[in-house]
């Protein structure tokens, strides 16, 4: 296999020449590094990272005045230009930099593969936010028809990363952006997954950032939130309503006028039935006396 040069090493391991042989990225290859004008070169349009830090890259533009490009991006050749496949963070700095030239690998892919390797390339260097990764994955689903499983394979990670990274795409569209920018962190992030309502999920997302809370502090206060609801109900469900207390009322003077205890148990509001309880053959022809009685003098 020809020697490597320039590729990091995470990278490299995973574009190898049975890499290519396999059918996996079929096409011409070309390992011969070589410099191009910086003009002749365009962005990848299908590039995964949308975020590019202004700080970072003037930090790197001011790294490569000095000690120049180390690490060689990858391109395709697009007509009479050339496309980035891998390396469009080293482009952007090289531009602010000022150089005119910046050293290339030329190699061709299948248009299936360019998406890949771009996300590939992010992923091992922890380029991505963490909605651009899942946005990057569900693109590979869409576009790709993959499943799951396919997409786990394709980046080395465990089908479980890929499903829990998709899932922080249910987020609201406020909070999402709050997670981008780097506001909130993925574990805040899958702990207001808990959360369905948007207004509250929002809610909770300022005050981890106002509060500077942990996502530790942030899954108690999501449990909370979803405990809330219950308590109110139960409380709801214990709270007596106005007719309970008339029947409540009625018990009692029943209860005094037959000396014996008395349940009112309603069916709805207009019917329900009376229990007398005795506890003795004498006790119930006393109760029954005394109704008779009182009968009688009505």
């Amino acid at each position: 296999m020809a020697i490597r040069r320039g590729l990091g090493a995470g990278l490299d391991s995973l574009i190898t020449d049975d890499y290519i042989t396999e059918g996996k990225i079929p096409g011409k290859y070309t390992q011969q590094e070589t410099k191009i004008s910086i003009n002749d070169i365009e962005p990848n349009r299908g590039q995964p990272r949308t975020h590019f830090d202004e700080e970072a890259l003037d930090e790197l533009a001011d790294s490569i005045k000095q000690y120049g490009i180390i690490e060689p991006l990858v391109v395709q050749k697009k007509g009479k230009r050339y496309e980035i496949i891998a390396g469009e963070r080293r482009f952007r700095a090289a531009r602010k930099a000022g150089l005119k030239e910046v050293p290339v690998v030329v190699r061709e892919f299948a248009d299936a593969d360019v998406f890949v390797i771009a996300l590939l390339e992010n992923i091992q260097r922890e380029d991505l936010n963490p909605i651009e990764e899942a946005q990057a994955y569900q693109r590979l689903i869409e576009e790709l028809n993959l499943k799951q499983e396919d997409v786990a394979n394709k980046v080395s990670k465990k089908r479980s990363t890929i499903t829990n990274s998709m899932r922080l795409l249910k987020l609201s569209k406020e909070v999402k952006e709050m997670l981008s920018s780097g506001a909130i962190s993925e574990g805040h992030g899958r702990a207001l997954l808990g959360i369905s309502d948007e207004a509250q999920q929002v809610a909770l997302a300022k005050k981890i950032v106002e509060e500077n809370l942990s996502v530790r502090e942030t899954e108690r206060l999501v449990s909370e939130l979803k405990e809330k609801p219950k308590k109110d109900e139960k409380k709801q469900e214990k709270k007596p309503k106005n007719t309970d207390r008339a029947y409540r009322a009625a018990e009692d003077k029943l209860k005094e006028a037959l000396g014996t205890k008395v349940e009112i148990k309603q069916k709805n509001e207009a019917e329900g039935k009376i229990e007398i309880n005795y506890y003795s053959i004498d006790e119930l022809e006393r109760i029954i006396e005394l109704i008779e009685k009182t009968g009688k003098e009505n």
